[in-house]
Formats: C-alpha cells, sequence, structure tokens
C-alpha cells in the first residue's frame, strides 16, 4: 500500500491520496499510517480526533490556535463533499495571506493535511456532510483565534454567498485588524 502525497500553493499544504480497494461488498482503504507519513516528513503525533455534521451552506472558518498549541490538521469526509481551506497566515511566509482551496468528498476519499500556522476552515456542498479530523495538538480555547470568512485580505473565492455561521464565526475581527 502506498499513499500519494501532492503538493499544493502553500507550503506543507498536502492532498493526501489512499489506494482504496473496492469488491462487491463495498471497499476499504487505510486513510493514515504513521510509517508513509514519516516518508513525506510527517512524523506526526495526532492526539485528538474530531466529527462534524453540517448542512448545506454551513461554513466553519476560519481558525487557528497560537503556539505551544498551533495545531496541523489531517482531514477527511466521510459523507457529503466540503469545499476545504487553508490560508497562511505565519507573517513570516513568502505565501502570507495566500489561500488554497480544495474538494474533499466520501466519493473522492481525499485527505488534505494542513500544518500548524495556517488558518482553516471549510464550506459544506452536498445537502449535509460529515467531517472527521486529526489535529496534532488538543483544542486550547485560550489560544484559539480567527478571521472573518469574507475578510477581503483573504479573498478567498468560497463556492457560497450567504454561508450559515456560528456566533463566534460571525464576530472574528479582519485580519487588518489583527495584531501579528
Amino acid at each position: 500500500m502506498s499513499f500519494t502525497f501532492r503538493t499544493t500553493d502553500l507550503s506543507g499544504v498536502l492532498i493526501i491520496e489512499s489506494p482504496v480497494f473496492s469488491d462487491a461488498r463495498g471497499f476499504f482503504m487505510e486513510t493514515y499510517v504513521s510509517s508513509e507519513f514519516a516518508r513525506e516528513g510527517l512524523a506526526l503525533p495526532f492526539v485528538q480526533e474530531n466529527h462534524s455534521h453540517s448542512v448545506r451552506g454551513t461554513l466553519r472558518g476560519m481558525h487557528a490556535q497560537h503556539p505551544p498549541k498551533a495545531q496541523g490538521k489531517l482531514i477527511r469526509v466521510v459523507a457529503g463533499e466540503i469545499f476545504d481551506v487553508a490560508a497562511d497566515v505565519r507573517p513570516e511566509s513568502p505565501t502570507y495571506r495566500r489561500w488554497v482551496g480544495v474538494a474533499l468528498s466520501a466519493s473522492n476519499k481525499r485527505s488534505l493535511y494542513i500544518p500548524p500556522g495556517y488558518m482553516h476552515g471549510f464550506c459544506v456542498l452536498s445537502a449535509d456532510a460529515e467531517v472527521i479530523y486529526k489535529t496534532t495538538e488538543e483544542y486550547a480555547p485560550e489560544l484559539e483565534y480567527g478571521a472573518r470568512w469574507d475578510d477581503p485580505v483573504l479573498s478567498i473565492d468560497w463556492p457560497i454567498r450567504s454561508p450559515l455561521l456560528s456566533d463566534r464565526d460571525q464576530r472574528w475581527p479582519w485580519l487588518s485588524d489583527r495584531s501579528e
């Protein structure tokens, strides 16, 4: 078995594909094998796994955590389809304030790895979606920060225009108002 790790325009953000074995019963695939990830330089200690269910038009994001609990994330969809976004908010980075978006779905079976230092968010394109993601640090609400989904500094080209947002996601500041 061998995973395929495809680079994106953002350093460290990877699209991951695993061989899928299908027959009359259904399919089988491995979604994470530490030795395969380590060969790609991703020797990661995943410490938490989250599962969310959201309806069409929901947008969750944009979120991140400050060090020392900055999170790397390994995201995959087990039902439905999402548009998943990583935004580089590392001031020292040559791709600072750039973003990449990837369609993840139960049918394409891709995963996305987002390293620490990036904001993350996704919107639901199907009737509903179930997203499972592993993190390299536990959730630390006191270190969490975010930016508005429609922040003009990032100019993310979301495939939805009037998303369903949590109260918290509606209150994030603009990136230009954030102190670095």
